[in-house]
């Protein structure tokens, strides 16, 4: 069974840090691309950012670029998202979504085949 676990959510002031884990059991998880998606009340799911099973090439929304980092750790199964500087305009629910990483473009999420369960991020001015 396929499962995707996000931790790390709560509450932040605007500029400081958070970080967000998703770790993934039941399939190999570095044969698969992991994605960052966010979605706030009241709008659609938005893509932050993808990373290949390698580790070795990410993508970003430009709302994040510079802000936040998308990493793995292969040996343990889990994929990170490092919020920097967050905004009050980041607060959303954040899900990890991932699929079979055969080098395609992963940053809408239709590409993907599954998700989690999602963390609530609520930035503070």
């Amino acid at each position: 069974q396929v499962q995707l676990v996000e931790s790390g959510g709560g509450l932040v002031q605007a500029g400081d840090s958070l970080r967000l884990s998703c770790v993934l059991s039941g399939r190999s998880f570095g044969a698969h691309a992991m994605g960052w998606f966010r979605q706030a009340l009241g709008k659609e799911r938005a893509f932050i950012a993808f990373i290949r099973g390698s580790g070795r090439h990410t993508h970003y929304a430009e709302s994040v670029k510079g802000r936040f980092t998308i990493f793995r750790d292969n040996a343990k199964n889990t994929v990170y998202l490092q919020m920097d500087n967050p905004k009050s305009e980041d607060t959303a629910e954040y899900y990890c979504a991932a699929v079979p990483d055969y080098g395609l473009d992963y940053s809408t999420s239709s590409a993907y085949d599954y998700w989690g369960q999602g963390t609530q991020v609520t930035v503070i001015s």
